[in-house]
């Protein structure tokens, strides 16, 4: 294995090795453009000697706010190229928080993707004295001075580079493992974020560590939809870097369906929610189609979950099973895998904890669901399943160059070159999680006997209910998911308390096909919501869920929420993650008084 650097020197290499090969592919107009490796190497370097142009010095911060887009990954890789530490923010960062990170990471230059987010740095200009320019890349610049054009920025690096013969390379052969690629803010479910410092070295060790699995090659094809501002996207950039394998992109979610009959990947990774939306939309699909072809549906996946489970155990179906499921793969499970373009050797699910039940579904079809986990903080690869050792339930073994260890209760400690070097300008914070060289996680799981790892629930969000006994949310939200097809998200309540209660959200598109199939149809989302039929649908489900739990566990009471957690309500990260405490102060007088009702009661 070839050791390097920088993540900017394996990105040099890639672009010698293999400048014909494809690179990106991405939309543009109403088709689709591939650059190759030496196209995007050009754009690289442009870019980046553009930054020296601009004044930008080793290490020195340069944000990029925008959506996911090929020119994303053009910006960052010219930022490290150029010796600099892409800074990231979300494009859904209020303009308040665009200030915060600028001024927290005193970033001097920024990549913005259009007149929208500009306008939103430009409402905080006066604020952010050190922020000297900014580099539009979609769009008109007009008579400010302060917004240049990506063309211009790449007009002054060829000129620069013509004047400085040597100096992009030599800025990449000063680069250090040590030296700064990434300032990752993280969105955070409670106050400010923060900014994790992730040095060259972790990049270079997250692709050497999955290189040694063999789960990637270049004969693979990426579809990449996630947000690039996360570490997750980031991670998936550096492994195209290593692998060398072309990859898609094209961060419209409401394209996804649509653009994988075209783009045919062999592995696309995503968060659960997106398995979950898939899983609700093909029950509820069965369901609605009814008669004959619900029975079909229904003994398919009777037959393919048995399968699932022999495969699991690396036995192969024979007899009346073997043809059953060859039945049900023609009849339902090969056009569900057609969706996904017929190629898929498997998807990568991280960010949050994907359900069993929900992974055994798309293995019964046929699909299989790899999960890893890793935090920001540990370059978002620490654990992976892989094809030939997959357990479901587990996250996989550590990745080689990890150790994990445990607390008393049970947290999970890592330790890798992927963990950060600590939060910028937070020495206190960094010190909260980085003792001895150990990465406290405040995950809480252990190793099965295999040595996979099981995560069963955060720390600081485990329930001690009044009684003293503990819960773990996270396992009966997870569990609800697999059961109910009708639920978009869901927090459970109840610390301190003497009993639990849940908060749940619709999946919109679900609910509404119910409501029309069962006399309900014109009624929008908040209406339903307090429908009787549609109370009395989620507490049956409730049912379902509290008959497997222990007494002190089960959820009492419910309430469906009359809109959806989303991210400009700030009830959800940009990671698709609910903000627990930020969705219990927002209805806190609804969870206080399920509790004043149960006094009543007594």
């Amino acid at each position: 294995m070839t050791s390097f650097q920088s993540l900017a020197a394996i990105f040099r290499h890639r672009v010698e090795e293999s400048p014909t090969r494809p690179a990106f592919e991405f939309p543009e107009g109403d088709g689709w453009r591939t650059v190759s490796w030496a196209e995007t190497g050009d754009k690289a370097r442009a870019y980046a000697c553009g930054l020296r142009a601009l004044g930008l010095e080793d290490e020195g911060r340069v944000v990029i706010l925008s959506n996911t887009r090929v020119e994303w990954i053009y910006a960052d890789l010219a930022i490290n190229n150029a010796g600099g530490a892409t800074t990231t923010i979300y494009p859904s960062t209020t303009p308040e928080g665009c200030e915060f990170i600028v001024n927290d990471s005193g970033a001097t230059l920024a990549f913005v993707e259009d007149k929208s987010q500009v306008a939103k740095l430009q409402s905080c200009r006066a604020q952010m004295p050190q922020l000297k320019q900014l580099i539009l890349i979609e769009g008109q610049v007009g008579e400010d001075e302060w917004v240049i054009s990506l063309d211009d920025l790449a007009a002054r690096g060829r000129a620069y580079d013509e004047a400085h013969p040597g100096a992009y390379d030599e800025v990449i052969d000063r680069l250090t493992p040590q030296s700064l690629s990434t300032l990752i803010y993280t969105s955070g479910t409670t106050g400010q974020p923060k900014g994790v410092e992730l040095v060259h070295d972790a990049w270079v060790y997250v692709t050497e560590a999955l290189d040694e699995t063999k789960l990637l090659s270049i004969e693979d094809k990426q579809y990449l939809w996630l947000p690039l501002s996360h570490v997750f996207g980031k991670m998936l950039i550096s492994l195209s870097l290593r692998f060398g394998f072309p990859t898609t992109v094209d961060g419209r979610v409401n394209k996804i369906v649509d653009n994988l009959a075209y783009v045919k990947p062999t592995f696309i990774a995503a968060v659960p929610r997106i398995f979950e939306k898939v899983y609700n939309k093909v029950v509820n699909g069965a369901r609605q189609a009814g008669g004959l072809k619900y029975k079909i549906f229904k003994r398919s996946m009777s037959a393919g979950l048995k399968v699932s489970k022999l495969r699991q155990m690396g036995r192969e179906p024979r007899g009346a099973l073997a043809l059953q499921y060859k039945v049900a793969d023609k009849l339902v499970f090969s056009k569900l895998r057609a969706r996904f373009g017929g190629r898929l050797r498997f998807f990568i699910s991280g960010s949050a904890p994907l359900n069993r039940d929900i992974a055994e579904f798309f293995h019964a079809a046929g699909l299989l669901i790899l999960e890893g986990y890793g935090l920001t903080e540990s370059s978002a690869a620490s654990f992976c399943n892989v094809p030939q050792s997959n357990r479901f339930g587990t996250v996989g073994p550590p990745l080689p160059g990890t150790a994990v260890k445990f607390l008393e209760d049970g947290e999970i400690l890592i330790q890798s070159r992927g963990v950060m070097r600590g939060y910028y300008n937070n020495p206190e914070a960094t010190a909260d999680v980085l003792q001895d060289g150990w990465l406290c996680t405040g995950d809480i799981g252990e190793l099965d006997e295999a040595g996979h790892l099981k995560i069963t629930d955060r720390k600081k969000e485990l329930i001690k209910t009044s009684g003293g006994k503990y819960i773990a949310p996270q396992k009966l939200v997870g569990d609800f998911k697999a059961i109910c097809p009708f639920v978009s998200q869901m927090i459970v309540h109840g610390n301190r308390r003497n009993f639990c209660v849940a908060l749940i959200t619709m999946d919109e598109e679900g609910i509404l096909a119910w409501a029309e199939a069962n006399g309900l149809g014109g009624k929008g989302y908040a209406e339903l919501a307090e429908a009787p039929a549609v109370i009395a649908l989620f507490q049956g489900y409730l049912d379902q869920l509290n008959a497997g739990l222990a007494r002190y566990e089960t959820i009492k009471r419910f309430a469906l929420l009359p809109e959806d957690f989303s991210v400009e309500a700030g009830t959800i990260t940009p990671s698709l993650k609910v903000k627990r405490k930020a969705v219990e102060a927002r209805y806190a007088q609804l969870l206080d008084g399920f509790y004043a009702e149960s006094l009543q009661d007594i």
